[in-house]
């Protein structure tokens, strides 16, 4: 008995060990700035975000994506907008890229959950990164 005992304590240290997955991302979240809500859900294969509310904290009469860097994409309305554009799972992470429309650009991007359950949304421009904390909507 001790013999198989050793030799399954054995056997599993040469197993890989799985991967972790990450956690799931779909829902309702409310951003940092507390101007907006984003539903996240699945667009094909990977996860995609857009806004689907203004909450009262966002800018008064920008209702469209006026700094957008095309300018034939300037007129199209913030709600509904794609953000979270193609995020694939990747270990304990989501990976794709994020759309700022305060500033008309897109990041690498990265989501994650907080112990707390919020999301942890991580935008990088080359090396320089910012986390943000979204809460869930309740």
């Amino acid at each position: 008995m001790h013999r198989i005992a050793c030799l399954v304590a054995t056997l599993s240290c040469l197993l890989p060990a799985a991967a972790q997955a990450a956690e799931p991302v779909a829902g309702h979240w409310i951003t940092q700035n507390k101007k907006a809500v984003v539903a996240i859900e699945a667009c094909g294969r990977r996860m995609c975000g857009r806004i689907v509310r203004l909450l009262p904290a966002s800018d008064v009469g920008k209702t469209v994506d006026e700094r957008n860097k095309d300018a034939a994409l300037r007129g199209r309305p913030l709600v509904g907008l794609p953000i979270l554009l193609d995020f694939e799972e990747r270990g304990d992470n989501w990976h794709g890229k994020l759309y700022d429309p305060q500033a008309g650009d897109t990041y690498t991007a990265t989501l994650g959950r907080y112990p707390d359950g919020a999301l942890k949304v991580r935008g990088c421009f080359f090396f320089i990164c910012k986390t943000q904390k979204w809460p869930a909507l309740r």
